[in-house]
């Protein structure tokens, strides 16, 4: 008889062994092997070493082993107990198995597979671990690098799902410990790719520096430049790198790093990573109150975390309709295609009502709303930061709308229409004056405004008269200060 060798055939499953399904036969449990018509010929000596050659696959006159039936036999019971929900069982079966195998084997290696995934899943993290480190020490030589990197990949997803911080960190170590010779670029980037976001979860930005300089190594050609092939990898790293830079506010690498991201075209990246990078050059416009491109940045992070399919959207989409307010934008953001399923979402409908008020100029019922949907707005710390910029606005146009009629009018009056302090008046008055938005002379002893031209061409403005505004504005940056002193002193 000709039997399939199970080292001829390990090369041919894509990294397991040559699967062979138990059958019932006369009581016993038999081993079905595959026929082929190539060995009839065989026997008959008609097929020539050539012919052989190109079923891929060598065969032997060896009969499988004993030993090796009875592991594989015990590995699919211990499977079928898993299956059937018991999962002490299964363990000591998976057990049994590694036991059985005089050396290091496939089988052993796909039992401590299923003993990882079991143990985590009870939450027994300690014996995953054991377990985990017993599986590491079969791949390099019981079974081929690809199948290893496929199970090792699976298990770091799943594990990567716990919030244990103190799991994560041993289990990524331990796993790069491993890698050390086996010569698995892809496995050894994305295990180091998921330590560094480890680290930048726990803002030990420290570590994530050390990991990042690392990644780049890895993403270098040998003279040092950026290797255009690894244009996917190199934009995983700048995602992470971007928000780091980010949540330590600094805009001058930010910068720099964003700029460099974008011209990065041989990549292929998932959407999920374009979104972080867009999310994090829309706050770098915010923070450089360049509304428009934060917008445009925010819309296109928006629609990259709905294409991969991220609850991280609905943020960008509240982001996007804040710097569209901030730059004074008539058009509805809510009107575009990929906004508009979105409208009646629960989390989105406070942005939206928000945008209504904001359109009518009706400040009470902007104020209002604040206070109604205080969770859903004020809660979110980008938001919170933009909200005074946002009520600065709505009360500005207001103003504008209220004095154009008038060449002199009480600040007390004006106070009264926008239910803000006097001081607050004076402080918007002034700003409006310095933007050549209004001409116009504060009387601070009689508390009225002398209105000239309703609104001044910025281009007509002297630059006397820039520097005149400026000096007034300094005045009444002074006097505010001092009354806020005085208020403070006497409360305490």
């Amino acid at each position: 008889r000709v039997g399939h060798t199970r080292s001829s055939l390990r090369a041919h499953d894509g990294g397991g062994a040559y699967k062979q399904r138990p059958r019932e036969f006369d009581g016993r449990v038999r081993t079905v092997h595959r026929r082929t018509e190539s060995k009839a010929k065989k026997r008959e000596g008609k097929m020539g070493d050539d012919e052989m050659e190109d079923y891929g696959f060598e065969y032997s006159d060896e009969e499988p082993e004993e030993e090796d039936v009875d592991v594989e036999n015990q590995y699919y019971n211990s499977k079928g107990m898993l299956e059937s929900g018991d999962p002490q069982e299964a363990l000591d079966g998976f057990r049994a198995v590694v036991a059985m195998e005089a050396e290091l084997g496939e089988w052993g290696f796909k039992a401590l597979k299923q003993t990882v995934k079991l143990h985590f899943k009870l939450g027994n993290h300690k014996d995953m671990m054991t377990s985990y480190r017993e599986m590491l020490t079969y791949i390099k030589s019981a079974v081929t690098r690809n199948y290893s990197e496929k199970v090792i990949n699976s298990i770091l997803d799943a594990v990567s799902m716990s919030s244990d911080m103190d799991l994560l960190q041993e289990f990524y170590e331990t796993t790069l410990q491993s890698l050390g010779g086996a010569n698995n670029e892809r496995l050894w980037f994305k295990t180091n790719l998921k330590l560094c976001k480890l680290w930048f979860t726990l803002k030990e930005f420290g570590r994530v520096s050390k990991i990042l300089k690392e990644l780049y190594r890895s993403c270098e050609n040998e003279d040092g430049s950026s290797d255009q092939r690894k244009g996917t990898q190199l934009l995983e790293v700048y995602a992470i790198e971007i928000q780091m830079y980010t949540e330590q506010k600094n805009n001058k690498k930010l910068k720099e790093l964003y700029q460099r991201a974008l011209t990065i075209t041989s990549a292929i990246p998932h959407p999920y990573i374009l979104g972080i990078i867009r999310e994090c050059g829309g706050k770098m416009h915010m923070a450089e109150r360049q509304w428009e491109e934060a917008a445009t940045d925010f819309f296109e992070s928006f629609k990259s975390y709905d294409e991969a399919g991220q609850s991280r959207r609905i943020q960008c989409l509240k982001y996007m309709v804040l710097a569209n307010m901030l730059m004074e934008s008539e058009v509805n953001p809510f009107d575009a295609q990929e906004a508009r399923p979105f409208r009646t979402d629960p989390e989105v409908l406070a942005i939206t009502s928000l945008v209504s008020a904001y359109q009518r100029n009706s400040i009470a019922e902007f104020e209002a709303l604040l206070k109604t949907h205080h969770k859903q707005i004020m809660e979110d710390t980008f938001i919170r930061d933009y909200i005074e910029d946002l009520l600065k606005n709505i009360r500005t146009q207001v103003l504008v709308k209220l004095i154009k009629p008038y060449t002199r009018i009480r600040i007390p009056f004006i106070s009264t229409e926008l239910n803000i302090p006097e001081p607050d008046v004076e402080a918007l008055l002034v700003s409006l004056i310095l933007d050549s938005r209004i001409h116009a002379h504060i009387d601070q002893v009689n508390q009225i405004v002398e209105l000239g031209a309703a609104a001044a061409d910025p281009e007509t403005t002297t630059p006397k008269q820039r520097y005149q505004g400026i000096e007034r504005w300094a005045t009444q940056t002074s006097a505010l200060h001092l009354r806020s002193s005085r208020t403070l002193s006497s409360c305490e």
